[in-house]
């Protein structure tokens, strides 16, 4: 009998394929062994699962709910189009899924300090509040361009107790604040464990975020067939590094369901215009894993935007190159403007508030309807917008309705 595609991938040396593996330094072979081992233990572990999932239920708010969009249906005139409601989890968004996991693992490890990178700062708050229940202090690193535009997020990781450090080199995003991080954890191995905010780093991290994160695709599939007795067409989400994306695919990789991951377009197709990593990429190695990469003409990474701050990364997790190459997604793209007409139309006809980096996949999932006006379409909506409410405000007046 063969075995289910989440017990099969990766193999044991993190690979996807071609994609994935560990190419880190020698004085990270070590802890990041360590952090393998515990979390293979701790996957098969009673306790361990016991206490994650009382943790989901009564401090999370898990399962997050399934909505039918009704009105953004009717609006689009096509197929119907549900949400996974993710950005009813605490902190608001899917972020906290993996970080209270990935902070109860470095409890049993023995750690005192978790350090990581955020984008949009959703990952930041995730981690700073899940430092905060288990009593460990917590290190942000978010690019100096991130922080300006994220504000929010930056006063609530400072108010959970979080430290929060400037990335101030290259183009100031999330690429910077994956490198500034990562240098402060080689300083200190011992007591800080570095808790990766994506499906992205060295092998282990690809699959553990991942595994962390099936809870949204195991509770969609059942509630999306609670409400209709069917599964959907269509699951979509928006793709970055790809965390929110392989939760929702995890639920209906074995079953027949198109898998739609959406990058980021940006303002054009010119390199440093966009993020659309999987769309115009190349095979290359950075932050410690093989993957699909944006390159310059020297080959190193290359400059990206998007005005979702949490997707705006020149690399894409290991498993969403694998799912592109063997044809078990399609890859979409969305831009700017396109997201924030999303942005508006779901709050203007469902009344949800839906961060830019979800903002993709809606305004995707939106063409999709029309074009497939018989199908159900499910996404992912990771994660909520008040954080971006502001720069939309000043960069996007407010659109009449319709």
């Amino acid at each position: 009998m063969l075995k289910p595609y989440l017990e099969t991938m990766p193999d044991e040396n993190g690979f996807f394929g071609k994609f994935g593996g560990a190419f880190i330094p020698p004085q990270l072979e070590e802890p990041f062994r360590e952090i393998r081992e515990a979390y293979d233990k701790l996957s098969k572990s009673y306790e361990y699962l016991h206490e994650l999932r009382k943790i989901r239920k009564h401090y999370q708010g898990r399962p997050t709910p399934v909505y039918y969009a009704k009105n953004l249906s009717a609006f689009c005139g096509g197929g119907q189009i549900y949400l996974k409601r993710e950005d009813l989890n605490h902190t608001g968004a899917h972020k906290l899924n993996h970080c209270m996991a990935e902070a109860l693992l470095a409890k049993y490890l023995g750690k005192k300090k978790l350090i990581a990178e955020t984008g949009a700062g959703q990952h930041g708050v995730a981690l700073a509040t899940a430092a905060a229940y288990f009593g460990l202090e917590c290190e942000i690193h978010m690019g100096e361009v991130d922080i300006a535009k994220e504000h929010p997020n930056v006063v609530r990781m400072k108010i959970l107790g979080a430290k929060v450090v400037p990335a101030t080199h290259g183009l100031k995003t999330l690429k910077e604040a994956v490198d500034s991080a990562f240098e402060a954890y080689l300083a200190d191995t011992e007591t800080q464990m570095f808790a990766i905010g994506s499906v992205v780093g060295p092998h282990p991290f690809p699959r553990m975020v991942r595994d962390f994160q099936s809870v949204v695709g195991i509770e969609a599939k059942e509630q999306f067939f609670e409400m209709t007795g069917k599964l959907p067409d269509h699951a979509v989400a928006c793709v970055g590094g790809g965390s929110n994306a392989m939760g929702l695919f995890s639920g209906f990789i074995d079953d027949p369901v198109q898998l739609h991951g959406v990058e980021p377009m940006g303002k054009g197709e010119k390199l440093g215009e966009h993020a659309a990593t999987l769309t115009y990429g190349e095979e290359g190695v950075m932050h410690g894993f093989n993957s699909i990469m944006l390159k310059d003409a020297e080959g190193n990474p290359a400059p990206v935007h998007s005005i979702g701050s949490g997707i705006d990364y020149p690399s894409v997790g290991p498993e969403h190159a694998y799912l592109r190459e063997i044809g078990r997604t399609i890859v979409g793209t969305a831009t700017d403007d396109e997201a924030v007409d999303a942005f508006y139309k779901l709050s203007q006809y469902e009344g949800i508030i839906p961060a830019l980096e979800s903002a993709h996949a809606v305004a995707y999932a939106m063409t999709l309807a029309r074009a497939n006006p018989k199908d159900a379409i499910l996404i992912n909506l990771s994660g909520r917008g008040d954080k971006d409410i502001d720069y939309v405000i000043e960069h996007y007046p407010i659109p009449p309705k319709g």
